[in-house]
């Protein structure tokens, strides 16, 4: 290890020179075993290493995560996964461990903005993991260690230049942080708040009941908020986040660009999209792309058009908007988490659409008594945890 690693550039080509190091002049925590890591690539792994020791801390169990320009495209515990999962996220034909079975739903939660992510282990990256990183689009992976037999899976991939980076599990940054920004230093205490199932104990609506699993289901949402550019919301359902929202300037399109998403995590179970009758040559992000148009409203000019020739041995039977609404109302149970105040009570609405059952938000808005009363209209928990969750 050293104080210091040059870089190639910074986020673009032309932003040189470029380098992380220790302005206290110790050693980084990280070690470069494989690869040449770029500005942006660091950015996402330090980020992504956050949010799976913050998840594995507060839940004891293996954690990942799938990052995407700083910020998560899926987060998940390593919980097992079921025939369904393991077929729409492409892992019916591997032996998962609990490490693996985390990043395959971390990934599996939106295949197409995981396409060339970082990804992040809370655990030492064993070979079932490794195997499946080998065979997805991934830009690198960052993880407190690696097994032997790891590691030479790993540097097999990209012909030898794919990013593998240790970092030291006991490295604890300092108190405060500073970033410079069109010249000027600005200094701030770090976010050390942390997330636990104490932040669910303010429940503002009429039905209280709030189990284990959905307390779970929102630390995991929460401490996938805290590493997601605001403004954010997240879905989360059986330990994985299934839509994520990041980056909008309105609340409302944070909440409906995650339950998009969550939607087609959900319509991807559908009967009639597991039995598609793709080519036996369509590579995995091509089925990716192509079932999302085949989820799109934009499938009937596909079909007229007759690309579908492209992907499919047969002409494959659409689904109805009627037929998806029908299968969406199967979907219940789902937690969210916003981070920071619902304005008004038609996030709550959008929410209700993707079967959402229980939220976790700040409260503070002037109009909270409309959205709890929305809440109460679906007969939603909702807890007020008094905590902002911004992020830049």
């Amino acid at each position: 290890m050293s104080n210091e690693l040059l870089l190639k550039y910074g986020c673009n080509p032309n932003q040189k020179p470029s380098r992380i190091f220790m302005k206290n002049g110790g050693e980084l925590p990280i070690e470069v075993l494989n690869g040449r890591p770029g500005y942006i690539n660091f950015m996402d792994a330090f980020n992504s290493w956050q949010l799976v020791k913050e998840l594995k801390q507060a839940t004891g169990l293996p954690a990942a995560a799938s990052f995407k320009h700083v910020s998560p495209a899926g987060a998940a515990l390593g919980l097992p996964l079921d025939e369904t999962l393991k077929k729409i996220y492409f892992v019916d034909d591997l032996e998962l461990s609990p490490i693996a079975s985390a990043y395959a739903r971390a990934r599996g939660a939106d295949r197409m903005s995981s396409y060339g992510d970082w990804a992040a282990l809370s655990d030492v990256c064993d070979k079932q993991t490794a195997t499946l990183l080998a065979r997805e689009v991934s830009d690198g992976v960052i993880a407190p260690g690696y097994t032997d037999e790891a590691l030479e899976i790993l540097k097999t991939k990209r012909k030898g230049t794919y990013n593998v980076v240790k970092i030291d599990p006991d490295y604890k940054p300092e108190p405060i942080e500073h970033r410079d920004i069109f010249g000027i230093t600005f200094e701030q205490g770090r976010n050390e708040i942390g997330i636990d199932d104490s932040l669910f104990e303010n429940i503002v609506t009429e039905n209280k009941a709030l189990p284990e699993s959905a307390k779970r289901d929102l630390m995991v949402a929460l401490i996938t908020l805290k590493y997601t550019q605001s403004n954010s919301v997240c879905y989360a359902k059986d330990g994985q986040v299934i839509g994520v929202g990041a980056g909008q300037q309105s609340r409302i399109h944070c909440t409906r660009l995650a339950g998009n998403k969550a939607d087609i995590w959900y319509l991807r179970q559908h009967p009639r999209v597991l039995s598609l009758p793709f080519k036996a040559d369509i590579r995995r992000p091509d089925r990716d792309n192509t079932i999302d148009v085949y989820l799109s409203e934009d499938w009937m000019d596909v079909l007229t058009d007759g690309i579908w020739e492209q992907y499919f041995s047969v002409k494959p039977e659409p689904i109805t908007k009627q037929e998806k609404r029908k299968w969406l109302d199967g979907l219940g149970g789902v937690s969210l988490g916003s981070d920071a105040f619902f304005p008004f009570g038609d996030n709550i609405e959008r929410a209700h659409r993707t079967g959402v059952k229980y939220i976790a938000q700040p409260g503070g808005s002037i109009r909270d008594d409309n959205v709890i009363e929305t809440c109460n209209r679906y007969k939603m928990v909702m807890a007020f945890n008094g905590v902002r969750l911004f992020h830049h």
